[in-house]
């Protein structure tokens, strides 16, 4: 049943970080959540946000009321295995996609 959520998460927002990488909406970012395993609480731990606004930051993301950072969403993507999307290489699972 992973595979789904897979499919509600654009192919170019798993790319290497470029001046016209699209920041992932929302509920791309509740989909890579739900990959990991995450709450948002457990996400906010995970990716070393403030531990009184974490949650709060995450449900913004989620909310698309603000967008990701780059790096914090590779962070995500890798908790999802989703791939090291920042590498340049083939050897990430999201380069063979």
């Amino acid at each position: 049943m992973v595979e789904p959520y897979k499919l509600t998460i654009r192919p170019e927002c798993l790319m290497s970080f470029s001046e016209d990488w699209p920041t992932p909406t929302g509920a791309e970012v509740a989909a890579a959540m739900r990959l990991a395993g995450f709450t948002g609480s457990t996400a906010a731990k995970a990716l070393g946000l403030k531990q009184k606004s974490g949650a709060r930051t995450v449900r913004k993301w989620i909310g698309n009321e603000v967008e990701i950072p780059y790096a914090v969403w590779a962070l995500l993507c890798d908790f999802a295995g989703l791939g090291q999307i920042w590498r340049h290489d083939d050897k990430s699972p999201s380069a063979a996609s």
